[in-house]
Protein backbone atom coordinates (compact mmCIF):
# COMPACT_ATOMS: atom_id res chain seq x y z
CA UNK A 1 0.00 0.00 0.00
CA UNK A 2 2.05 2.61 -1.21
CA UNK A 3 1.54 5.41 -3.33
CA UNK A 4 3.27 5.00 -6.76
CA UNK A 5 0.35 7.22 -8.71
CA UNK A 6 -0.33 10.78 -7.44
CA UNK A 7 -4.24 11.84 -7.53
CA UNK A 8 -5.00 14.99 -6.73
CA UNK A 9 -7.88 16.85 -5.30
CA UNK A 10 -9.75 17.80 -8.13
CA UNK A 11 -9.37 14.14 -9.84
CA UNK A 12 -10.87 12.58 -7.46
CA UNK A 13 -13.97 14.84 -6.64
CA UNK A 14 -14.49 14.03 -10.41
CA UNK A 15 -13.86 10.22 -9.75
CA UNK A 16 -16.24 10.34 -6.59
CA UNK A 17 -19.06 11.65 -8.81
CA UNK A 18 -19.57 8.16 -10.51
CA UNK A 19 -20.09 6.98 -6.24
CA UNK A 20 -23.12 7.39 -3.99
CA UNK A 21 -20.23 8.47 -1.34
CA UNK A 22 -21.75 11.98 -0.94
CA UNK A 23 -19.05 14.92 -1.21
CA UNK A 24 -15.32 14.46 -0.78
CA UNK A 25 -14.63 15.51 2.75
CA UNK A 26 -10.73 14.69 3.02
CA UNK A 27 -7.81 12.23 1.62
CA UNK A 28 -4.58 11.16 2.31
CA UNK A 29 -1.82 8.54 0.76
CA UNK A 30 -1.05 5.36 2.98
CA UNK A 31 2.82 4.49 3.04
CA UNK A 32 2.70 0.83 4.31
CA UNK A 33 2.90 -2.04 2.00
CA UNK A 34 4.16 -1.88 -1.47
CA UNK A 35 2.11 -3.41 -4.44
CA UNK A 36 -0.74 -0.78 -5.25
CA UNK A 37 -1.16 3.16 -4.80
CA UNK A 38 -4.12 3.68 -1.73
CA UNK A 39 -5.88 6.65 -0.43
CA UNK A 40 -7.66 6.56 2.59
CA UNK A 41 -10.91 8.53 1.27
CA UNK A 42 -13.48 10.68 4.05
CA UNK A 43 -16.89 11.83 2.05
CA UNK A 44 -19.83 13.24 3.31
CA UNK A 45 -21.47 9.46 3.40
CA UNK A 46 -18.94 7.23 4.84
CA UNK A 47 -14.78 6.60 5.27
CA UNK A 48 -13.35 4.55 2.21
CA UNK A 49 -10.20 3.30 0.56
CA UNK A 50 -9.53 3.57 -2.89
CA UNK A 51 -7.14 1.28 -4.51
CA UNK A 52 -5.35 2.57 -7.88
CA UNK A 53 -3.87 -1.30 -9.09
CA UNK A 54 -0.23 -0.82 -10.07
CA UNK A 55 1.09 -4.30 -10.77
CA UNK A 56 -1.65 -6.97 -10.79
CA UNK A 57 -2.62 -8.23 -14.47
CA UNK A 58 -6.71 -6.46 -15.20
CA UNK A 59 -7.84 -9.78 -16.09
CA UNK A 60 -7.20 -10.55 -12.32
CA UNK A 61 -8.87 -7.50 -10.63
CA UNK A 62 -12.73 -9.52 -11.52
CA UNK A 63 -11.50 -11.92 -9.13
CA UNK A 64 -9.80 -10.06 -5.99
CA UNK A 65 -13.11 -7.95 -6.06
CA UNK A 66 -15.09 -10.46 -6.74
CA UNK A 67 -13.96 -12.76 -3.48
CA UNK A 68 -14.46 -9.55 -1.18
CA UNK A 69 -17.52 -8.70 -1.56
CA UNK A 70 -18.41 -13.01 -1.67
CA UNK A 71 -16.98 -13.07 1.30
CA UNK A 72 -18.43 -10.23 3.08
CA UNK A 73 -22.03 -11.52 2.25
CA UNK A 74 -21.07 -14.67 3.91
CA UNK A 75 -20.20 -13.10 7.30
CA UNK A 76 -16.95 -13.03 6.91
CA UNK A 77 -15.41 -9.54 8.08
CA UNK A 78 -14.00 -8.11 4.52
CA UNK A 79 -13.55 -5.17 3.03
CA UNK A 80 -16.62 -5.13 0.27
CA UNK A 81 -15.93 -3.04 -2.84
CA UNK A 82 -18.30 -0.60 -3.56
CA UNK A 83 -20.66 -0.11 -7.62
CA UNK A 84 -20.32 2.48 -9.37
CA UNK A 85 -22.82 4.23 -11.25
CA UNK A 86 -22.16 1.98 -14.33
CA UNK A 87 -23.02 -1.44 -12.03
CA UNK A 88 -19.66 -2.22 -11.91
CA UNK A 89 -16.59 -2.81 -8.62
CA UNK A 90 -13.77 -1.93 -11.21
CA UNK A 91 -13.10 1.41 -12.57
CA UNK A 92 -10.28 3.44 -13.53
CA UNK A 93 -8.34 6.91 -12.22
CA UNK A 94 -5.74 8.42 -14.01
CA UNK A 95 -4.67 5.78 -16.36
CA UNK A 96 -4.97 2.78 -13.90
CA UNK A 97 -7.55 0.46 -13.34
CA UNK A 98 -9.05 1.78 -10.01
CA UNK A 99 -11.26 0.55 -6.92
CA UNK A 100 -12.91 1.98 -3.95
CA UNK A 101 -14.07 -0.30 -0.87
CA UNK A 102 -15.77 0.59 2.42
CA UNK A 103 -13.47 1.33 5.07
CA UNK A 104 -13.70 -1.13 8.26
CA UNK A 105 -13.07 -0.26 11.55
CA UNK A 106 -10.46 -0.82 14.16
CA UNK A 107 -6.83 -1.17 13.60
CA UNK A 108 -3.29 -3.53 13.11
CA UNK A 109 -1.98 -5.13 16.46
CA UNK A 110 1.51 -5.29 15.53
CA UNK A 111 2.29 -7.02 19.31
CA UNK A 112 -0.70 -9.70 19.28
CA UNK A 113 -1.34 -11.65 22.26
CA UNK A 114 -2.40 -15.38 21.65
CA UNK A 115 -6.35 -14.21 21.88
CA UNK A 116 -5.52 -11.93 18.92
CA UNK A 117 -3.88 -15.44 17.21
CA UNK A 118 -6.45 -17.27 17.91
CA UNK A 119 -9.21 -15.04 16.76
CA UNK A 120 -6.64 -14.76 13.60
CA UNK A 121 -6.67 -18.46 13.11
CA UNK A 122 -10.50 -18.95 13.57
CA UNK A 123 -11.56 -16.09 10.83
CA UNK A 124 -8.37 -17.59 8.64
CA UNK A 125 -10.70 -20.73 8.31
CA UNK A 126 -14.08 -19.17 8.22
CA UNK A 127 -12.70 -17.78 5.30
CA UNK A 128 -11.59 -20.82 3.39
CA UNK A 129 -14.81 -22.81 4.25
CA UNK A 130 -16.71 -19.79 2.62
CA UNK A 131 -14.27 -19.57 -0.56
CA UNK A 132 -15.40 -23.24 -0.99
CA UNK A 133 -18.38 -21.39 -2.97
CA UNK A 134 -16.33 -18.97 -4.77
CA UNK A 135 -16.79 -20.30 -8.70
CA UNK A 136 -13.76 -18.38 -9.92
CA UNK A 137 -10.62 -19.17 -9.87
CA UNK A 138 -7.04 -17.75 -9.75
CA UNK A 139 -3.54 -19.71 -10.45
CA UNK A 140 -0.98 -18.44 -7.52
CA UNK A 141 1.24 -15.79 -9.34
CA UNK A 142 3.70 -16.25 -6.43
CA UNK A 143 4.67 -19.77 -7.35
CA UNK A 144 7.91 -21.41 -7.81
CA UNK A 145 8.02 -20.27 -11.13
CA UNK A 146 7.90 -17.19 -9.96
CA UNK A 147 10.59 -17.64 -7.40
CA UNK A 148 12.67 -19.51 -10.30
CA UNK A 149 12.36 -16.27 -12.50
CA UNK A 150 13.21 -13.70 -9.16
CA UNK A 151 16.23 -16.11 -8.82
CA UNK A 152 17.60 -15.96 -12.33
CA UNK A 153 17.61 -12.32 -11.22
CA UNK A 154 18.68 -12.07 -7.79
CA UNK A 155 21.51 -14.98 -8.10
CA UNK A 156 24.33 -12.71 -9.28
CA UNK A 157 23.42 -9.67 -6.80
CA UNK A 158 23.56 -12.04 -3.63
CA UNK A 159 26.37 -13.29 -1.45
CA UNK A 160 27.36 -16.76 -1.53
CA UNK A 161 25.90 -17.73 1.35
CA UNK A 162 22.38 -16.62 0.95
CA UNK A 163 22.63 -17.57 -2.94
CA UNK A 164 23.25 -20.90 -2.00
CA UNK A 165 20.61 -21.05 0.33
CA UNK A 166 17.98 -19.56 -2.23
CA UNK A 167 19.11 -21.87 -5.10
CA UNK A 168 19.41 -25.48 -2.49
CA UNK A 169 15.36 -23.99 -1.01
CA UNK A 170 14.06 -24.16 -4.54
CA UNK A 171 15.40 -27.38 -5.86
CA UNK A 172 13.52 -29.15 -2.43
CA UNK A 173 10.51 -27.27 -2.92
CA UNK A 174 10.82 -28.28 -6.99
CA UNK A 175 10.67 -32.05 -5.80
CA UNK A 176 7.62 -31.81 -3.30
CA UNK A 177 4.56 -32.08 -4.67
CA UNK A 178 1.21 -30.72 -2.85
CA UNK A 179 -1.06 -31.56 -5.07
CA UNK A 180 -2.95 -34.32 -3.07
CA UNK A 181 -3.49 -31.80 -0.28
CA UNK A 182 -7.12 -29.66 0.47
CA UNK A 183 -7.08 -26.83 -2.10
CA UNK A 184 -8.83 -23.62 -2.14
CA UNK A 185 -9.35 -19.87 -2.47
CA UNK A 186 -6.73 -18.13 0.44
CA UNK A 187 -5.57 -15.10 1.38
CA UNK A 188 -2.15 -15.68 0.81
CA UNK A 189 -0.81 -12.18 2.57
CA UNK A 190 -2.49 -12.50 5.69
CA UNK A 191 0.15 -10.41 7.80
CA UNK A 192 -0.66 -8.18 10.98
CA UNK A 193 -0.72 -5.38 8.90
CA UNK A 194 -3.72 -6.99 6.84
CA UNK A 195 -6.09 -7.44 9.53
CA UNK A 196 -7.77 -4.70 12.06
CA UNK A 197 -8.90 -5.26 15.10
CA UNK A 198 -11.44 -3.26 17.35
CA UNK A 199 -11.29 -3.63 21.14
CA UNK A 200 -9.49 -6.63 20.88
CA UNK A 201 -12.46 -8.00 17.81
CA UNK A 202 -11.30 -9.02 14.65
CA UNK A 203 -13.01 -6.62 12.45
CA UNK A 204 -11.29 -6.71 9.06
CA UNK A 205 -9.62 -8.52 6.52
CA UNK A 206 -8.50 -6.56 4.21
CA UNK A 207 -5.85 -6.38 1.12
CA UNK A 208 -6.59 -9.34 -0.96
CA UNK A 209 -4.76 -8.48 -4.01
CA UNK A 210 -2.48 -11.95 -3.47
CA UNK A 211 -5.87 -14.07 -3.01
CA UNK A 212 -5.77 -17.26 -5.33
CA UNK A 213 -6.08 -20.99 -5.51
CA UNK A 214 -3.81 -23.56 -3.75
CA UNK A 215 -3.21 -25.38 -0.77
CA UNK A 216 -5.13 -24.06 2.29
CA UNK A 217 -2.31 -25.14 4.37
CA UNK A 218 -0.14 -22.78 2.49
CA UNK A 219 -2.53 -19.98 3.45
CA UNK A 220 -2.10 -21.07 6.93
CA UNK A 221 1.43 -21.35 7.28
CA UNK A 222 1.99 -17.63 5.37
CA UNK A 223 -0.39 -16.73 8.63
CA UNK A 224 1.41 -18.86 11.27
CA UNK A 225 5.31 -17.30 9.64
CA UNK A 226 4.54 -13.51 10.58
CA UNK A 227 1.86 -13.62 13.39
CA UNK A 228 3.72 -16.48 15.29
CA UNK A 229 7.19 -17.21 14.02
CA UNK A 230 8.58 -14.03 12.65
CA UNK A 231 11.19 -13.00 15.32
CA UNK A 232 10.35 -9.05 17.22
CA UNK A 233 11.58 -7.73 20.60
CA UNK A 234 8.33 -8.00 21.90
CA UNK A 235 7.99 -11.19 22.35
CA UNK A 236 10.07 -14.54 24.34
CA UNK A 237 9.86 -17.67 22.83
CA UNK A 238 7.17 -18.78 25.05
CA UNK A 239 5.07 -16.04 24.43
CA UNK A 240 5.89 -17.12 20.23
CA UNK A 241 4.74 -20.57 21.16
CA UNK A 242 1.86 -19.84 22.64
CA UNK A 243 0.92 -17.20 19.88
CA UNK A 244 1.86 -20.49 17.74
CA UNK A 245 -1.16 -22.84 19.54
CA UNK A 246 -3.20 -20.68 19.64
CA UNK A 247 -3.44 -19.69 16.50
CA UNK A 248 -3.72 -23.64 15.33
CA UNK A 249 -5.97 -24.11 17.92
CA UNK A 250 -8.46 -21.42 16.38
CA UNK A 251 -8.51 -22.82 12.57
CA UNK A 252 -8.39 -26.26 13.52
CA UNK A 253 -11.66 -25.50 15.57
CA UNK A 254 -13.42 -23.75 12.56
CA UNK A 255 -11.73 -26.61 9.80
CA UNK A 256 -9.45 -29.89 11.36
CA UNK A 257 -6.60 -30.41 9.19
CA UNK A 258 -6.18 -34.35 7.66
CA UNK A 259 -3.08 -36.14 8.32
CA UNK A 260 -1.45 -35.38 4.80
CA UNK A 261 -1.30 -31.61 6.06
CA UNK A 262 -0.11 -32.54 9.51
CA UNK A 263 3.03 -34.61 7.58
CA UNK A 264 3.37 -31.13 4.62
CA UNK A 265 3.44 -28.98 7.17
CA UNK A 266 7.54 -28.56 8.15
CA UNK A 267 7.69 -27.90 3.89
CA UNK A 268 4.74 -25.93 3.85
CA UNK A 269 6.53 -23.47 6.16
CA UNK A 270 9.37 -23.34 4.07
CA UNK A 271 7.41 -23.29 1.10
CA UNK A 272 6.23 -19.45 2.96
CA UNK A 273 9.54 -18.26 4.13
CA UNK A 274 10.83 -18.52 1.06
CA UNK A 275 8.16 -17.05 -1.09
CA UNK A 276 8.25 -13.74 1.15
CA UNK A 277 12.18 -13.70 1.52
CA UNK A 278 12.74 -13.71 -2.22
CA UNK A 279 9.62 -11.10 -2.58
CA UNK A 280 11.74 -8.70 -0.09
CA UNK A 281 14.77 -9.24 -1.80
CA UNK A 282 13.34 -8.46 -5.11
CA UNK A 283 12.15 -5.57 -4.14
CA UNK A 284 15.25 -4.61 -2.25
CA UNK A 285 17.93 -5.00 -4.69
CA UNK A 286 15.15 -3.94 -7.61
CA UNK A 287 13.11 -1.09 -6.23
CA UNK A 288 10.65 0.98 -7.98
CA UNK A 289 10.08 4.65 -7.83
CA UNK A 290 7.65 6.05 -6.33
CA UNK A 291 6.20 8.89 -4.37
CA UNK A 292 5.58 7.29 -0.75
CA UNK A 293 7.71 3.85 -0.91
CA UNK A 294 9.54 1.72 1.26
CA UNK A 295 11.47 -1.86 0.77
CA UNK A 296 10.15 -4.42 3.56
CA UNK A 297 14.12 -5.90 4.87
CA UNK A 298 14.10 -9.47 3.66
CA UNK A 299 16.47 -10.74 6.42
CA UNK A 300 13.81 -11.75 8.68
CA UNK A 301 12.66 -14.09 6.68
CA UNK A 302 15.93 -15.71 5.50
CA UNK A 303 16.43 -16.50 9.00
CA UNK A 304 12.82 -17.78 9.49
CA UNK A 305 13.60 -20.18 6.07
CA UNK A 306 16.83 -21.18 7.68
CA UNK A 307 14.86 -21.92 10.93
CA UNK A 308 12.57 -23.87 9.26
CA UNK A 309 14.81 -26.03 7.16
CA UNK A 310 16.52 -26.89 10.32
CA UNK A 311 14.29 -27.31 13.27
CA UNK A 312 10.57 -27.08 12.13
CA UNK A 313 7.77 -26.77 14.75
CA UNK A 314 4.79 -29.18 14.62
CA UNK A 315 1.67 -29.22 14.03
CA UNK A 316 1.43 -32.51 16.06
CA UNK A 317 2.51 -31.44 18.68
CA UNK A 318 0.15 -28.45 18.92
Amino acid sequence: MSVYTTVSREELIAFLKTYPVGELVDFEGISAGIENTNYFVDTSDGRWVLTLFERARVEDLPFFLGLMDHLAHRGVPSASPLEGADGQLLSRLNGKPAALVHRLDGASVMSPAPAHCHEVGRVLAELHKAGQSFSMQRVDCRGLDWARDCAAELLPVLEPEAAGILSSEIDFQSNHDTSHLPGGVGHNDLFRDNVLFDNDRLSGVIDFYFACNAPLLYDLAITVNDWCLIEDNHHDAGQAQARYAALVDGYRQVRPLRDEEIAAWPQMLRAAALRFWVSRLYDWHFPRDGEMTHSKDPEPFQKLLERHRDTPPSLAAV
